[in-house]
Order: C-alpha cells, then sequence, then structure tokens
C-alpha cells in the first residue's frame, strides 16, 4: 500500500469514528437538558432519571470524544505535513476558538454532573446550557476549517508557493462556511434522536412501556424529527452553494456530465466515469429548478473538466443518494410517530418497529453526507489550490499507523458501546394511566 492511499485510508478510518462520538457530544446535551427542564415543569421523577442517565451519556461521548480529537490533531501534522505548512496560518484561529469550546463544556459538564442535589433546581439546569451551546459551538467552530478548505480566501501566497500572509478570520469568511455549519449541526442533532429513539423502542417492544421510556422516546424523536424535518432547506442552500463555489462536486454528486439548462434531477442510477448512468430515474427539469430556482438554469457538467481534477463520481454520487433515501426516511418515520402521538396511539408495535429500523439512519446519512463533502473536493485538499497527493508526507511507515489508529479506534468505539449499554438497563418505575397521558 502506498503512503498516499494509506494516509487517505486512515484519515476516512479516524474521521468515521471521531464522528460518530463528536455527534453524540453535540447532541445528547440537548436531550439532556430537554428532560431536565419537563422534569422542572412537571415534577415528575422519570424525567430527572432521564436528565441524570443523558448527561452521565453525554459524560462518556465527550471524554471519548477528547480523546479521538486529539489522535486527529496529530494525525493532521503526522500525515500531511505540506497541507498543515500551507494552511496551519489560516485555519488555526479555527481551531484555536473550538479549544476554547472545548474547555467551556468541560468546565460546566463537571458542574452538571456534580451538582445534582447541591445547587437549586434551576441553577442546575442553567449549568447545563453552556454545555450544549458550548459542545454545539465546537462543531461550528471547527468546520469553518473545513469550510476554507472547500471554498478558501483570505490569503496571499508568496513566489515558492508558501503562506505569505492571512486574514485572521479567513475561515470563518468562507462561503461555505454557515451553510456546512447549519447542515452538519442538524445531522447531529438527527443522528442522535433517533439512535437515541431506536434504544427506547427497542426496550418498549421488550415490554418496558413505562413513563420513563415514552418520555425518553418521546423527546429523542422530537429532536430527531424536527431537526429531520429542517433539514431539507438546510441541503437546498448547500446545494445551491456548491453550484456555484464546486460545481464539479454537485456535477458529481447528481452523476450529471453535459452542461445544459432543463437538467433532470436524477434519482437512483449507477454511473461510471464515461458518463453512463444505469438504473435511474429522472425528474424533469427539477435540478436546474432546485439551483436556480428556473428550468432555464444551466448546470456545469462534469465534461467541462480535465479527467484528473474530477471527483470519483460513482462514490460522490451513491453516497448522496444514501444521504438523501435515509433523510427521507426519517422524515417518513418522524411523521408518523407525531400523527400517531396526536391520535395517542405511539406504543404501536409497527410503529415502534420503524423506529427501531430507522435508528441507524441518522448516523448512515452523516457519514454519507461526509463522503459527499471530502470525495466531492477530490482532488484537491484544498480546493484549486493543493491537491491531496501534494498535501502527504513523504515519510514511509504509514500503513503501520493506520493499523495502530485503527485499533485505538476500534478500542473506544467498543468501549463506549458498552459504558452506554449500561445506562440502557433502567427500567424505570410502572406507569400509571396519568403518567401515560403525561409522558
Amino acid at each position: 500500500m502506498d503512503v498516499l492511499t494509506a494516509a487517505r485510508l486512515q484519515m476516512e478510518v479516524s474521521l468515521g469514528f471521531h464522528m460518530f462520538f463528536a455527534a453524540l457530544g453535540i447532541g445528547m446535551p440537548l436531550l439532556m437538558l430537554i428532560a431536565e427542564w419537563r422534569w422542572l415543569r412537571t415534577g415528575r421523577e422519570h424525567y430527572r432519571d432521564l436528565a441524570k442517565t443523558w448527561g452521565k451519556a453525554t459524560a462518556l461521548t465527550f471524554a471519548v470524544g477528547a480523546v479521538s480529537g486529539t489522535a486527529l490533531a496529530f494525525e493532521l501534522g503526522l500525515l500531511w505535513p505540506s497541507f498543515m505548512a500551507l494552511a496551519g496560518g489560516v485555519i488555526g484561529p479555527a481551531f484555536a476558538l473550538e479549544g476554547y469550546a472545548f474547555f467551556i463544556e468541560a468546565i460546566f459538564l463537571g458542574l452538571y454532573l456534580y451538582g445534582w442535589d447541591r445547587l437549586s433546581p434551576r441553577a442546575h439546569w442553567w449549568t447545563g446550557v453552556p454545555v450544549a451551546v458550548s459542545g454545539m459551538m465546537s462543531g461550528v467552530l471547527v468546520l469553518a476549517a473545513n469550510a476554507w478548505m472547500q471554498a478558501p480566501g483570505g490569503f496571499e501566497l508568496a513566489a515558492d508557493g508558501t503562506l505569505a500572509g492571512s486574514d485572521p478570520l479567513a475561515p470563518f469568511r468562507s462561503p461555505a462556511w454557515l451553510h456546512m455549519a447549519l447542515h452538519s449541526t442538524l445531522s447531529c442533532y438527527i443522528a442522535t434522536g433517533f439512535a437515541v429513539a431506536g434504544v427506547y423502542a427497542a426496550g418498549m417492544l421488550r415490554g418496558r412501556r413505562n413513563a420513563y421510556h415514552r418520555a425518553a422516546l418521546g423527546i429523542a424523536l422530537a429532536v430527531g424529527g424536527v431537526t429531520a424535518v429542517l433539514q431539507p432547506l438546510s441541503g437546498d442552500w448547500s446545494a445551491r452553494e456548491v453550484a456555484k463555489y464546486q460545481p464539479a462536486k454537485l456535477a458529481a454528486a447528481e452523476a450529471h456530465f453535459e452542461t445544459s439548462s432543463h437538467v433532470p434531477l436524477m434519482i437512483g442510477g449507477i454511473p461510471d466515469e464515461d458518463g453512463n448512468v444505469r438504473f435511474a430515474l429522472h425528474i424533469p427539469n427539477a435540478l436546474s429548478i432546485m439551483v436556480g430556482r428556473s428550468p432555464e438554469t444551466v448546470i456545469t457538467g462534469l465534461n467541462d473538466f480535465p479527467r484528473d481534477e474530477r471527483p470519483p463520481v460513482a462514490i460522490t454520487h451513491i453516497a448522496f443518494q444514501i444521504m438523501v433515501a435515509a433523510g427521507f426516511a426519517m422524515i417518513f418515520v418522524a411523521l408518523w410517530f407525531g400523527w400517531a402521538r396526536w391520535r395517542r396511539r405511539p406504543e404501536d408495535r409497527v410503529l415502534l418497529a420503524m423506529v427501531l429500523a430507522a435508528s441507524p439512519l441518522g448516523f448512515i446519512a452523516l457519514q454519507a453526507g461526509w463522503i459527499v463533502s471530502e470525495v466531492g473536493r477530490q482532488p484537491w485538499v484544498i480546493y484549486g489550490i493543493m491537491r491531496t497527493s501534494d498535501g502527504v508526507t513523504p515519510q514511509a511507515g504509514v500503513p503501520a499507523t493506520l493499523f495502530g489508529f485503527t485499533v485505538l479506534y476500534l478500542f473506544l468505539g467498543v468501549a463506549l458501546v458498552a459504558l452506554l449499554r449500561g445506562l440502557t438497563h433502567y427500567s424505570g418505575p410502572t406507569a400509571t394511566e396519568e403518567d401515560a397521558h403525561a409522558a
């Protein structure tokens, strides 16, 4: 295995695992806050129990995410020294601010965990607010670095290609930052909400139909469902921005090869690099209308780019289709659950089974979306500025570190799953009829 392939694979493994931890670290504090807020409003103890359980889950994901994030920081310097030599001075402020958010989260998470029965109930709830806000801001701030890689600007290069100067706010001025931050943050809430809902749906299918499980299922699906319904609006914004600043990525995601207007939206399909797409359905004019609000909108095709500057079309397109399909499946389940709850029939076994089946879809969509984002940027590590092959380390031995980091992340993943499983054993008090309606 050559150095470039090993380095890319190591980053893929590391980022793939870290995204699980990071998404839970962003989503779990919000669930925790909602549960405690419901306890403050109703006085029902099962909400307090939920807040305590989800607070422990937040602490676990925070700790594991800190380890995996630290490993990623080392990998950037070790595997991509040429990239960091050029980009480090530009994206450094984004990582520094993310570090501040990390420490704020750590401080207030400690206050939250140890403040039960030591602070007044309302003061205790307020200690959780910075945990949720700073957890979310950590993701938003670090995404500025990736956004700059997608749409770079605010820097000057010397004659020898080194960094001559940069705007301290360059990452935050990237036109990709805001839409990427919104889309990614919503994805974290969706993934967490549906994953947690699946845990409690499984418990209810096993007969644990008490107020504790009903409340957990309702809160988790409220968060996951509302954000899933909002996500297509964010996706529409992202698609229009990508069409403007990264037309090759949009063309690869849509398997669109010939520049034209009246471009259909493709559903499904397996493309090859020569422009052939099999097994696809087409919605006439839809892609042009989505991008430019008119069927006359011209969409740039992949054939306008040299072959060595095109993203891998099959991977990008199939990942994009998986992301969209998973998103709409979750919207369907969320709307079904909302209708059943309005009809006071949220415990239907078929519906619970559907919630359980949909529980991994948020993380599948999250991973697929990042494949679209990162593979769709290739062959550039800094879009239009530096190729990925030019940023990698010249040193041998990367396959060995690939093995070591893969073992590390597998260990972290297994440890986190085992610890989180221990938090699901609480069955809750037996619900009364009043509890059942109140949950």
